[in-house]
Parts: C-alpha cells; sequence; structure tokens
C-alpha cells in the first residue's frame, strides 16, 4: 500500500509509485481507488497552490467545524518541512506535533484529517506547494496557533534571524488558548 499510517490516528504518509526512464518520470499523485483501498474515502473540492522562498514559514492554519478541512499535501518544487498539530480533544496525541520533509524530489504526501492545525517552513530557495481541500474555504471558519509556541516545541529549521511570517501568523494565539471544536472519535 502506498499509505503509511503514522502514529497520530489518520494522519498518513502517502509515496507514489514512480516510473522513471530517460525520458523521466510519471507517477499518479491522486488516484481515488488507491486511495479507497486504504481506507481514505475523503471527497476534495478545492485545489490550493502556493510559492514561497527560502525562510518562509506558515501556519499553523486550521478551519472549524462544520467545515472542517481535511488536506492532502505534496511539494512541486523544492523541499519544505511540513508540520502539523493533533488539535482533537481526548486524542491520544492531543497537542502533539508531527513533521516531515516533503519535496519534490521524495514525492512524498501527507494525508491530514480534519482536526489538525497545519504549517510548513520553506527549506529550500523557493518552493510550490500543491494540496487538495475537501471543504471550500470559508474565512469565518479560519483558527490559527503560534508557529513559536514553546509548549509545542517545533524546530521548524529556519534559523531565527531568516524566518519569514506574516503579521497575521505572528498574531496567532498559544495552543492553551486557541479556539478549536475538534473531538477524536476513535476509527
Amino acid at each position: 500500500m502506498p499509505f503509511t499510517k503514522t502514529d497520530f490516528p489518520g494522519l498518513m504518509v502517502f509515496e507514489p509509485k514512480v516510473f522513471e526512464d530517460s525520458r523521466g518520470y510519471f507517477f499518479e499523485s491522486y488516484n481515488q481507488h488507491v486511495c479507497n483501498a486504504a481506507g481514505v474515502h475523503t471527497v476534495f473540492v478545492q485545489d490550493n497552490q502556493a510559492k514561497s522562498g527560502y525562510g518562509v514559514i506558515r501556519g499553523l492554519h486550521y478551519q472549524l467545524n462544520p467545515q472542517a478541512q481535511t488536506k492532502f499535501i505534496r511539494v512541486l518544487s523544492g523541499t519544505i518541512l511540513d508540520v502539523v498539530v493533533d488539535i482533537r480533544k481526548g486524542s491520544p496525541t492531543y497537542g502533539k506535533a508531527y513533521s516531515i520533509e516533503l519535496s519534490a524530489s521524495n514525492k512524498l504526501q501527507l494525508y491530514i484529517p480534519a482536526g489538525f492545525a497545519h504549517g510548513y517552513s520553506v527549506l529550500s530557495e523557493t518552493a510550490e506547494v500543491f494540496y487538495k481541500c475537501d471543504h471550500f474555504y470559508n474565512q469565518s471558519l479560519e483558527g490559527g496557533i503560534a508557529l513559536q509556541d514553546p509548549l509545542l516545541n517545533i524546530d521548524w529549521r529556519i534559523p531565527e534571524r531568516d524566518r519569514i511570517i506574516s503579521d497575521k501568523d505572528k498574531m496567532q494565539p498559544l495552543f492553551k488558548d486557541a479556539v478549536h471544536n475538534f473531538v477524536f472519535t476513535h476509527g
């Protein structure tokens, strides 16, 4: 199976089968049948793409219920450190962070179920990130957590002097003060 479970319930790494030859490579970045066989039955409705330079850190973002977003993240060019925080009350990994390096060269993708705050830092000169969402963006349901929350202790792998963070992300609350309405349901 191309999906590998993590220690975080529902969070999975997808490694596509890549066919390479002298012309280059080919792979299916998304196949509904493959997803369904792995128990992923998410119907995606929106694709997002962002380009950023070295040192940019985006996040930690989420969208509240009733339109919480499941995301499927991949990198088209460059390298990022993708980070999620489990914010599902009652989850065995509640308040814990998970990180993985995603790049155009390793072609790994991260399947993030609703109930996780998401962010990433750009480790290469530039990076283009592409992700699918299962609910449309709704500004009134936006939520966020401070990138540098000491409780989460996330190593973004970017020196403090090189970090480029939006004003909005600099003003996000600490994890303990963040508003979220997610409850972990086993299964």
